[in-house]
This record gives C-alpha cells, sequence and structure tokens, in this order.
C-alpha cells in the first residue's frame, strides 16, 4: 500500500510540476510551495518585549529573501500589446469579503460568514452541524456588531468603495486601449459572488481576469472566494471554457509597496516629531492553526510585505521603529501574534509617545479600520500614555495604487486559461483524479478512526474553536 501510495505521489510530481505531500492532519494533497515563517515578532511574549524600540528591531523578523515583485511593473507592461479584439468581450471580476448595508443585514451577514467551512473549519465528523454552528454564532455577535456598524453610519462603506475602485480601474484600462466590464462579487453580502457569475455568463464574458482585492493571500480570503469561482465555474459548460486569469496577491508588487510608502510618509509628517512615530502596521489577524496544520501563506507574505515597504521608507529617509501585530482576534483559540490590543499598551509602558497605525491588510475602508482601529485602539492607545496618534488611510482609489492593478489585469489578459487549467492554482491541491480518489479513500479511514473521539471531544473543539 505504502509504495502504490508513493507511486501516485511521483505521478502527480510530474503531471502538476509541484512537490507534492499528504498532510494526514489535514486529509488533502497540497503543494508544497514555501517555508512557513516562525512566529512574528517573539519580542512581545509576555518574558521579553524591552527589545521593541531598539535600533535592531527592524530586521528581527526581516524574511532574508523579501524581494519586490516585478512581474507586472510598468516597464514591462508598457510593451504588452492590448488583448482587445473586436470579438472579445473582456471581464474584470474584483472579489471581496463583502459587509451589511443596513444594520438589519448584521445577523444574516454574519451568519453567512460563519457558514463558509474557509473560515470556521470543523473535523469532517461535524461538518452537517455547521449552519447549526453558524446561527448560534450569529445570533450571539449580532447586537454588538450592530453597534459597531451604527458607529460607522449604519452599514459597510465595502460595495461603494469598491464599485469606485472599479470604475477607476475601467477607467485606467480604457486609457490603454482595454475596454473591459467590470464586476463585483462579495463572499458574504450583495452583491453575491455567485450573482455575479451568473451575470458574467448572461453578458456573454470571453475573457476575464479575477482579481482578489486582499493584497496577502490566505485560505480564509482569498482562498474561499477562488473556491466559489472554481465550484460555479466547473459546474457549467459555458463558464468551464471561459478563458481566466487570477491575480491572487499583489502584497509585493511595485506599485502597491511604494503606494503604501507615500501614504505612511505623508501621515508622518503631521507629527510633531516624525522621526520619533513608532510605525504600527496591523493586519486582520488568523488563527494560528491556519499556518502551522493548513500552510496558510499569510503570515510570511505579510512579514515580507511590512519588509518591503519599511525598505521604501528607508531607500526615502524614513528609518523609524516599526511592528506588525494581528487584530479582530475572536474567541479564546490561539490566533497569530502579537495581538494589536495587546501591542499598544506594551508600546506605551516603554515609552512610545506617538503612533502612526497602519492597516495593512485592508485595501477598502470597513468596519475594521473606521471602527475597531479608529475608535477602540485610538482610545486605547491614549489610555496607554500615547499622546500623538495618526491613522494611515486605505488605498481605496488612491491613483498609483489603482495605475499598478491596471498594469497587473493588463498583463493578466495574455495569460488567461479556462477553469479546468486553472483549479490547481484555484484549489490549492494537485488536479490530479487518481491521486485525489486515493486521497479520498484515506480521508474516509481517516474519518472512521477519528470519529469516535471526535464525537466525544466535539463540545471541547466547538467551545475552544468557535466562541
Amino acid at each position: 500500500f505504502r509504495s502504490y501510495f508513493l507511486l501516485l505521489v511521483e505521478l502527480c510530481k510530474k503531471q502538476s510540476n509541484m512537490t507534492i505531500f499528504y498532510s494526514i492532519r489535514r486529509g488533502m494533497f497540497l503543494p508544497q510551495t514555501r517555508k512557513i515563517s516562525s512566529s512574528v515578532c517573539l519580542a512581545f511574549q509576555k518574558n521579553g518585549i524591552s527589545p521593541l524600540l531598539n535600533s535592531s528591531f527592524h530586521s528581527a523578523s526581516t524574511p532574508k529573501d523579501a524581494k519586490i515583485d516585478s512581474t507586472y511593473s510598468s516597464e514591462n507592461v508598457k510593451n504588452i500589446s492590448s488583448p482587445s479584439s473586436p470579438n472579445e468581450k473582456l471581464g474584470v471580476f474584483l472579489l471581496n469579503m463583502g459587509g451589511p448595508s443596513t444594520v438589519k443585514d448584521v445577523e444574516p451577514f454574519l451568519y453567512n460568514l460563519f457558514n463558509d467551512p474557509d473560515i470556521i473549519r470543523m473535523p469532517p465528523v461535524a461538518n452537517m452541524f455547521q449552519p447549526i454552528v453558524a446561527k448560534i454564532i450569529s445570533s450571539t455577535r449580532a447586537s454588538k456588531s450592530a453597534k459597531g456598524y451604527e458607529s460607522i453610519g449604519g452599514g459597510s462603506p465595502l460595495y461603494p468603495l469598491t464599485k469606485d475602485q472599479g470604475d477607476a480601474l475601467q477607467n485606467s484600462l480604457e486609457k490603454r486601449g482595454i475596454s473591459a466590464k467590470m464586476y463585483i462579487g462579495m463572499r458574504y453580502w450583495h452583491p453575491f459572488t455567485e450573482d455575479s457569475i451568473k451575470q458574467i455568463k448572461a453578458d456573454g464574458i470571453t475573457k476575464l481576469v479575477a482579481l482578489p482585492l486582499y493584497p496577502q493571500y490566505s485560505i480564509s480570503t482569498t482562498g474561499s472566494s477562488l473556491r466559489c469561482i472554481r465550484d460555479e465555474f466547473n459546474s457549467d459548460p459555458y463558464l468551464s471554457q471561459v478563458p481566466l486569469a487570477v491575480i491572487s496577491r499583489f502584497s509585493s508588487r511595485p506599485g502597491y509597496i511604494q503606494s503604501m510608502a507615500d501614504l505612511v510618509q505623508l501621515e508622518l509628517k503631521k507629527f510633531q516629531n516624525p522621526s520619533e512615530v513608532h510605525i504600527f502596521f496591523t493586519a486582520h489577524g488568523v488563527p494560528k492553526k491556519y499556518v502551522t496544520d493548513f500552510l496558510d501563506p499569510y503570515q510570511q507574505e505579510m512579514e515580507e510585505c511590512v519588509s518591503l515597504i519599511m525598505a521604501d521608507l528607508k531607500a526615502r529617509g524614513v528609518s523609524n521603529s516599526h511592528l506588525l501585530a494581528y487584530q479582530s482576534r475572536v474567541g479564546p483559540t490561539e490566533w497569530l501574534k502579537p495581538y494589536t490590543s495587546e501591542a499598544i499598551p506594551a508600546l506605551g509602558a516603554l515609552g512610545c509617545k506617538g503612533l502612526l497605525a497602519v492597516p495593512i491588510s485592508f485595501v477598502s475602508e470597513h468596519i475594521e479600520t473606521l471602527d475597531e482601529i479608529d475608535e477602540e485602539y485610538r482610545e486605547l492607545a491614549l489610555h496607554s500614555g500615547i499622546k500623538e496618534w495618526g491613522r494611515v488611510p486605505a488605498l481605496c482609489s488612491y491613483p498609483p495604487f489603482i495605475e499598478d492593478l491596471a498594469d497587473a489585469v493588463q498583463d493578466a489578459f495574455s495569460d488567461t486559461k479556462p477553469i479546468v487549467e486553472r483549479n490547481v492554482e484555484l484549489d490549492g491541491k494537485p488536479d490530479n483524479k487518481v491521486v485525489m480518489a486515493m486521497g479520498k479513500v484515506l480521508r474516509t479511514w481517516q474519518g472512521q478512526v477519528a470519529a469516535v473521539s471526535s464525537v466525544v471531544g466535539s463540545s471541547t473543539y466547538l467551545w475552544s474553536n468557535l466562541f
């Protein structure tokens, strides 16, 4: 059995040109794409936060191989001919999480969020209970979340801001001679990704670029949106033949890095002593097990992104101390550290007097920036002894950022393939029927062995991972 299994793996290696290994813990085949990075900012553990403001702190978590991705730089794309032809209908599919339009939409929005298996990963034996769990969590959290949305105007601004980004991107492409229609697909609220896909089909789009508006890749954000596209396109005879390109991340692109550095530099000038301000990158967190168990590249890509931004700032003469922390943690289970809620008081205790918050995983304003950062963390900073507070705005439709996205889209149109050739990229697993069938057998065996322990420990699991 072992020899047969290894033979299948070797066959998969040759067919997919990937290094494949089997994770018995996860129960599926995965491409081994990168080395998992170490924990961020170990100095923020309870036994040693004192080195935070030292001049050597910058390089403590800087990946040695971090570099800017110049694949889609302006110099490279300017010689690319327009991908349009009279008979083609081009589309750009902007993907995002979505948000409730009104306060009354909060609970159904939360239900959709927590009912996503990429957000809450339950044991296979408990999958049937996910809708029940989602209902319990959404009804429990709805009241508190509704107050947050009330404080920012009664609903999420994510859709109108995404529409503005789409309009700006469309205008930039038109100036390049590329006529493309913009579509918006929200994962958990209107317009839903599935509904926009129906419109893409109805419009007869013949070439499509999918652009998730998450700078760094995570299985819980970009991965979830791309899985939805994969499922919808694979199940439709027309869509399965539409050439598709995917821009799965852009956090190392020159335009994104330069745009972030621009905004940081502008905000620093508003402080009394800009050179003494601590640059505080705050990213949306994910459970630590996503990185350790499911090999989510999110943490490493986040660290590399911060390193590139700081390198750009250093080239401009900005050499402030900085830190990366993670926000929006839910429940008692461990998430990526340090936590923003703990890092801010620690900085205050170390004598930090000026703090500039940089929302690093968001390209649009929404509840995490307008309420969590602007209200909760600002108040926490002031109570922690920090005298001056500032926050870098989300990129939104910042022109250099939009131009960089247009560069990426223009180039992506020349690399479109039908969905059957994109399944590896969209799913994170090799598109090999024999190997996947073998994986199904092993998952079934694993599930039977684990069934007893899962049933016995189900209540403990739900408490520690969901609440």
